[in-house]
């Protein structure tokens, strides 16, 4: 959810855990740019549109994590025009240099996440592919070091993350609409030179000359969350090109954003309900409900209360209804995390709104020193460049009941969000991905039946879009958004089994 009023696919979410227990140039272009060779050194501390903290930790065996910058055409409509530099992240495989399969790419999702941080977060869950690839991972274009989409300042943020998402009257709704429009004419402002250039389609050319560049005949691609929807595009536009290709936390790309806003408000109440279930269900007492739907009644009476009146938050900032929302959300991204929702609700309840709001900030991108990421920024542009639709406040008012219907806690959170791409200066694309791909290699598409960002039925969705012969299923019983990084044994075999010895497992593989 790095806009507030919009749950996204969103980054797989390492980062939060720690926190509650390569630089960019543009200029013209200098011939073929498949030729150029990387610099790769050391890797200096993220930026602040990184997300900020120091370098990465050095590799298990010794070695450390290396950083390069790649240009790439600003304008893949005219390629020998002006570039831009994409920062890119890699380790070197760890294993018998013989049995190198070449390189593994990764997308953690967003959009707008910067995959230069994420993936040495996640290092040592990747340790075994590592044995066979170089793990790579970058800043999609628009993110992090490659050109970041600069919108508003750090003070400008918090003052746009504390507003109400959820107008109950007139003056709330032309608040609302009046802040989003100051929100998207700042992006303009300050970065009107890359906002048309920031699609899904771009990023997936700009991995395909990477795939040169790294020197591999085929794209061998771990993709996450939205990171199925770039894979999905880039195989659809190159699809002899596909190598081993996994997609996880699968994105329906049949979907407009009012269906795919829907189907969140759906799969993040399946969530709320799962963990209130799982707390009533102990031995131990629950200590914020006595049943499923105590936990829920309480949870809503708590944001109609900071609706009103809001707590102490992280001072000077308080807890509010928004806050909250976005918080819970949040902690529903991993079931590692419903510790924190339990203990954070607590505390709110008896009117500290601390942990909530560490949580509502991990979300929105924003650190430990009041430094924000551009993922708000990155994640707003790229969606509206990419969606089509414009939607208007009287159309989201006559679309609340059926979102209500489908969550009473995130259906008007998730609807009001589809104003997002109000007055956006950049025409979307079009009102939903193409991932037709035939002749593609297969596609591991797992999906995860309690997955509250891109609920279970997606899966499906990508495997029939893809077409026949190309996305395989498979599927985990579990809870969170994703199944790898679940540690399900299952799970990690039978993908390790395809991207490591080109396995295909059995459609409709089923792991729990």
């Amino acid at each position: 959810m790095p806009k507030p009023f919009r749950i996204r696919a969103a980054v797989t979410v390492a980062v939060l855990l720690s926190s509650l227990v390569a630089g960019c140039s543009s200029g013209s272009g200098d011939g073929d740019l498949t030729t150029q060779k990387l610099d790769w050194k050391d890797c200096p501390a993220p930026s602040p549109a990184e997300g900020g903290g120091g370098p990465p930790s050095p590799l298990p065996n010794g070695g450390t994590w290396q950083c390069a910058t790649m240009k790439a055409p600003l304008n893949w409509d005219n390629p020998k025009g002006a570039t831009i530099g994409l920062a890119l992240i890699r380790a070197k495989a760890s294993g018998d240099p013989s049995k190198r399969i070449g390189s593994l790419i990764f997308n953690f999702g967003g959009p707008g996440g910067s995959g230069v941080t994420t993936l040495p977060a996640f290092g040592e869950d990747y340790a075994k592919l590592r044995t066979r690839y170089d793990l790579v991972s970058f800043d999609p274009r628009g993110v992090g070091r490659s050109d970041p989409v600069e919108c508003e300042s750090d003070a400008q943020l918090d003052e746009f993350f504390q507003q109400d998402a959820t107008p109950d009257d007139a003056a709330e709704r032309a608040q609302l609409l009046n802040r989003t429009k100051q929100f998207n004419g700042a992006c303009e402002k300050n970065s009107k030179r890359v906002l048309p250039h920031v699609r899904t389609a771009d990023a997936a050319r700009d991995m395909d000359l990477m795939r040169q560049v790294l020197g591999d005949e085929k794209l061998h691609y771990f993709g996450i969350s939205y990171g199925t929807e770039l894979g999905g595009v880039y195989a659809h536009l190159f699809p002899k090109n596909v190598g081993r290709a996994v997609f996880d936390g699968v994105v329906d790309p049949t979907q407009n954003p009012e269906q795919s806003a829907l189907g969140q408000a759906r799969g993040f109440q399946l969530a709320l309900d799962n963990f209130a279930e799982d707390c009533t269900s102990k031995t131990t007492e629950c200590p914020i409900g006595d049943t499923p739907q105590d936990v829920k009644d309480r949870i809503a009476k708590l944001l109609s209360d900071l609706d009103k009146k809001p707590i102490p938050g992280i001072f000077p900032r308080q807890l509010t209804q928004t806050a909250a929302t976005n918080g819970i959300a949040q902690s529903l991204y991993s079931k590692d995390f419903w510790e924190y929702l339990t203990e954070g609700l607590e505390q709110a309840y008896a009117g500290d709104g601390k942990i909530l709001m560490l949580l509502s900030d991990s979300m929105n991108g924003r650190s430990e020193n009041g430094e924000y990421s551009n993922i708000t920024a990155a994640n707003t542009a790229i969606n509206c460049a990419d969606d089509k639709p414009r939607y208007t406040a009287d159309f989201v008012e006559q679309r609340l009941p059926q979102f209500r219907s489908a969550s009473p806690l995130f259906g008007d959170f998730l609807a009001w969000g589809m104003l997002s791409c109000t007055n956006w200066a950049v025409p979307g694309a079009a009102d939903h991905p193409d991932v037709s791909a035939p002749g593609a290699a297969p596609i591991l598409v797992v999906g995860n039946t309690g997955d509250p960002a891109t609920p279970y039925e997606g899966a499906r969705k990508m495997v029939d879009a893809l077409g026949k012969g190309v996305g395989v299923q498979l599927t985990y019983k579990g809870q969170g958004h994703g199944a790898y990084d679940s540690k399900n044994k299952c799970v990690q075999d039978t993908v390790n089994g395809y991207l490591l010895d080109g396995k295909v497992p059995p459609a409709g593989t089923v792991c729990s």
